[in-house]
């Protein structure tokens, strides 16, 4: 009798690289390519948030983590706006990463639609943290909470998020639901 696995070994995701110099493309390509182990097919097009600047979107598949492996092999180009998210699989909760020059990298959990999702430990040691500093005010707790939520990277992408003539569009968007 065969065993099952109550984790998944592969999932899926999708790789958004919202602003680069058009030098930089060709080496964008060759670092997803040598991370996924598999030609990135990447249709670059102008970004109407950032004159003179690329953006392509990619699907992949891969072993669960290829985020993060994504995230940080995009991250040594640090003029580039991009998203890296990696879907929920079985027993393995999502991930989406972000980077924006000026901020760094945010990663967090995502649900099955889509919504970072804050854990309860994480949620009480914001809590516990403003306690031991003395910073009881909601607004010193919310600013803690939007650091978890990465309110500052959504932000500062989502003019890179919207599609221009031309562009494929993906509605990855955090205003909705």
């Amino acid at each position: 009798m065969r065993a099952s696995s109550q984790f998944a070994d592969a999932t899926s995701g999708v790789v958004y690289i919202h602003s680069s110099p058009a030098a930089l493309c060709p080496h964008i390509e060759w670092t997803l390519t040598s991370t996924l182990k598999a030609p990135a097919k990447l249709r670059w097009t102008v970004q109407p948030a950032a004159d003179g600047q690329l953006r392509a979107t990619t699907e992949w598949y891969g072993p669960v983590g290829t985020a993060s492996r994504l995230a940080k092999a995009l991250r040594n180009w640090p003029v580039l706006y991009f998203e890296v998210s990696e879907n929920p699989s079985d027993g393995v909760d999502g991930e989406r990463y972000c980077f924006v020059p000026g901020l760094g990298i945010w990663s967090g959990a995502t649900s099955a639609s889509g919504d970072i999702v804050v854990g309860e430990m994480r949620l009480r040691a914001i809590v516990e943290e403003a306690r031991a500093h003395g910073r009881h005010s909601p607004t010193d707790i919310a600013a803690e909470i939007d650091r978890a939520l990465g309110t500052a990277w959504d932000d500062a992408l989502e003019p890179y998020r919207l599609g221009g003539e031309g562009a494929e569009v993906t509605w990855l968007r955090r205003d909705v639901g």
